[in-house]
């Protein structure tokens, strides 16, 4: 599966789900991971199959718990958009009544400011500590 050149140059792969890539935002401001369907030319969730859509929903959730729970955050913001980025993928955001943004949405209001190492690796550890047991089960890190 090839990714959208601007999610490669924006954001880092995490690993798999049996359906989609995990990728991390590079943007330390929130914890902001993106589901991304190994599937070719969808760009629409309605374009997946029945069992693929059931699949992305399965894993949507997992992530959500997983932000919700490993983050302890106050909203979690999950969009798919595809205004700018045609190729079918689904951000999750954990969002804070203190967070930069808030309440607006992340897009376009501030630049990225890019994770440093160490902060990266505990994000990426948080997130999948807190996945619930089935999806730490199929997931694949990378």
């Amino acid at each position: 599966m090839i990714l959208h050149t601007r999610l490669a140059e924006d954001c880092l792969i995490v690993g798999r789900f049996p359906l989609s890539v995990l990728l991390l935002m590079n943007d330390a401001r929130y914890p902001w991971f993106i589901l991304v369907p190994q599937r070719r030319n969808i760009s629409e969730i309605q374009q997946l199959c029945k069992a693929d859509r059931y699949q992305l929903m399965d894993e949507s959730c997992a992530l959500s718990h997983a932000l919700r729970e490993g983050f302890a955050a106050d909203r979690i913001n999950v969009a798919a958009l595809g205004n700018v980025v045609p190729q079918l993928h689904v951000h999750h955001i954990a969002r804070y009544r203190t967070d930069d943004a808030w309440p607006a949405p992340v897009w376009g209001r501030f630049p990225a400011a890019p994770y440093a190492r160490a902060a990266r690796e505990d994000v990426i550890r948080r997130l999948l500590c807190s996945l619930p047991e089935h999806a730490r089960a199929n997931f694949s890190a990378t």
